[in-house]
């Protein structure tokens, strides 16, 4: 019986799957996509300011190394041999900007996060630069010119850390996303490390020229970034390099075993929910909410505020295929928010209780803009805020609304994507740790009143990673042929409520959006307070406006601002 399963077992392929909120590494059989194990590491996030999100690049690694670790001995335990394991996959949290030293392997600096909002005054002082007729940043880029990508990440840097100055200076300084600082920590570091990254993480920067996928030379004039310290750019599936003992490494695991694919979390998400058609799209539910849908070898440039995007090109000869994509910025996150900075739940699968005990979240609607608003708004000026409370509600609601927060975001992002493709989407295919959550997944259906369908396997990020490091030149262990890729098993959520209830729900949501924007001005840092749970006098007269309910404004930090 033993000898049948390992016969069965054939070779494996290991994936890094580096986000926001957690690392973790998996492990899968090829011939099957079966997950054989797994462990995964929570991530500190830290805000040294208001609007300013960072992240500990070594504390990033060190964490990889552990969950390698700890996957390679539960593999023991299971009595599989990790000399089985082929290839290694890398997916990763976009845009977070690191700069290092190549002769030490220090950071320069912490990593800044897709999140932060610090390069705002950045943005608009660049945006009075691109002629109005002319928007060359977008053009060659598929991305409008925001806090959001690296280039601005970077430039920050640049201007304001004299050690990152210094080592760009002496010749010393590299950049690149999270992945280029794994695979070059993973491949040997200061002792030979590869310094690249793919065509899907390049295409994040505002650096990369989508068309000629190759570093512009004219975007980094724009942004005053030297080229020298820009990493090799790959297609998503070769091999880059290969795994190298390090002391943080118990017994040298895996040493040797080829680093072959490598794209970012949303295109590794698209390649392993196996939407590989044009039209064909998928959503996925992290820290942020990603909606991608492939528009095949072309690139398709969105009317309705989405982004044109690098989907992943498997392979040096093969093709590129674009993408686009909708991204909103907070989504776990905000359960994160509720748990750590309002203590409203100890663990984050708690919110599922909370909303399911009241069913509603009877006219409280949160919109979780505490980084702005993403697409389609792309609006920075936005802060998140809560509102239509009264003193019925509780925390119950509140949780409550923070879900439908996700789903009407999505919905939006949906609309929009509609609108650009001509096609509505007649259902969304749905990956992500959030999907777990059984009345998020309803409350999703019902709010796009389409049918959400999701995978049995939800670890689909990893898993895409894991088959472009499979089928890269040289390993080959891993088909990406239509008639040998695994049929996965679906969960489907079918809408419970009419259509006309979805819609009154959804453009209250849009009311409530509408609210939150505009709250950075000059005078946002002075704290106002106020109480309107049952309506508001207006001074000092006798007037009232009994339709008014409280209001509570968000930014990323602890405070809460009563309006």
């Amino acid at each position: 019986m033993a000898a049948a399963k390992k016969a069965v077992l054939g070779p494996l392929v290991g994936a890094v799957d580096q986000g926001t909120s957690s690392t973790r590494f998996l492990v899968f059989n090829s011939r099957t996509a079966e997950l054989l194990s797994h462990h995964q590491v929570e991530i500190k996030q830290e805000f040294p300011r208001e609007g300013w999100v960072e992240q500990d690049p070594k504390e990033i690694l060190q964490s990889v190394y552990e969950c390698i670790e700890k996957t390679c001995e539960k593999l023991g335990q299971l009595n599989i041999d990790i000399s089985n394991i082929k290839a290694i996959g890398v997916s990763n949290q976009r845009e977070t900007t690191v700069v290092w030293d190549k002769l030490t392997g220090e950071p320069l600096y912490n990593a800044v996060v897709w999140l932060d909002l610090r390069t705002q005054s950045t943005v608009e002082n660049l945006s009075k630069r691109i002629p109005g007729n002319n928007n060359f940043v977008k053009s060659k880029t598929g991305l409008p010119l925001s806090t959001y990508f690296s280039a601005v990440k970077l430039r920050w840097l640049l201007d304001n850390v004299r050690k990152v100055q210094k080592a760009v200076e002496e010749d010393r300084a590299l950049f690149g996303t999270i992945d280029s600082w794994l695979i070059w920590s993973l491949t040997g570091g200061a002792n030979g490390g590869v310094h690249c990254t793919d065509v899907t993480n390049a295409s994040r920067t505002m650096l990369f020229n989508i068309h000629s996928l190759e570093w512009d030379k004219e975007l980094c004039e724009f942004f005053e970034i030297p080229m020298k310290i820009l990493p090799n750019v790959r297609s998503s599936s070769e091999i880059y390099g290969l795994m190298k003992i390090s002391h943080s490494l118990k017994a040298g695991a895996l040493e040797g075993v080829p680093i072959s694919g490598c794209l970012g979390d949303q295109s590794a998400a698209l390649v392993g929910q196996m939407c590989f058609q044009d039209g064909e799209a998928k959503n996925t539910y992290g820290t942020g909410c990603f909606l991608l849908c492939n528009t095949g070898r072309k690139c398709v440039f969105s009317e309705h505020g989405l982004l044109t995007t690098v989907a992943y090109k498997l392979g040096r000869d093969k093709p590129v295929y674009y993408a686009l994509e909708g991204s909103v910025a907070i989504a776990g996150a905000v359960i994160r928010w509720l748990r750590d900075n309002l203590g409203i739940i100890k663990t984050s699968e708690e919110i599922e209780k909370l909303a399911k005990e009241v069913g509603t979240s009877y006219g409280c609607y949160f919109v979780p803009a505490f980084s702005g608003l993403y697409a389609p708004y792309w609006e920075p000026s936005a802060r998140g805020i809560i509102c239509g409370l009264t003193q019925f509600t509780n925390k119950c609601h509140i949780a409550f609304a923070a879900l439908e927060a996700v789903c009407f975001q999505t919905r939006e992002i949906l609309d929009a994507m509609n609108r650009d493709c001509g096609i509505p989407l007649s259902h969304l295919q749905v990956d992500g740790g959030m999907t777990n959550n059984k009345i998020l997944m309803q409350l999703q259906a019902d709010i796009l009143y389409i049918p959400v369908v999701k995978p049995s396997m939800p670890e689909t990020t990893a898993l895409g990673a894991a088959m472009a490091a499979g089928a890269a030149e040289g390993v080959g262990v891993w088909s990406l042929e239509p008639e040998d890729l695994s049929a996965v098993t679906m969960e489907r959520f079918e809408p419970q409520i009419n259509a006309e209830e979805s819609e009154i729900r959804y453009s209250t949501w849009k009311k409530a959006v509408m609210k939150s924007v505009g709250w950075v001005t000059t005078q946002s840092s002075e704290s106002v307070y106020s109480w309107c749970f049952s309506g508001y006098p207006i001074n000092d007269t006798n007037s009232w406006i009994p339709k008014m309910r409280a209001l509570c404004l968000m930014g990323e930090s602890n405070d809460c601002l009563l309006m």
